[in-house]
């Protein structure tokens, strides 16, 4: 079964998603940013997510998880519960 493993970071706005993308572009530390912006409780360990399956996120996240080329910054991403910036870590299908 596929596996992924990715780290986010969840903002109320687009506005705010594309000002942290750009920050992560110009080469900000992807955890430390999670940390302090995220308003999900995985910004406190970075935005990481562990390891799930297909099924397990809400689907515009899946989506993202299970094409997106690994370790580069997706998004924003919107969902019922904001905007995310998704970076797939890990992949097994």
């Amino acid at each position: 079964m596929a596996k992924a493993s990715a780290r986010h970071i969840l903002v109320p706005s687009e506005d705010k998603a594309n000002e942290l993308k750009a920050q992560l572009g110009a080469g900000a530390d992807f955890a430390e940013v999670a940390k302090s912006n995220s308003t999900c409780p995985s910004g406190r360990q970075g935005g990481d997510l562990g390891s799930f399956s297909p099924g397990q996120m809400v689907p515009e996240f899946d989506t993202v998880v299970f094409s997106a080329p690994l370790n580069t910054v997706q998004g924003p991403v919107k969902t019922q519960f904001g905007f995310h910036l998704i970076e797939v870590t890990s992949r097994q299908d």
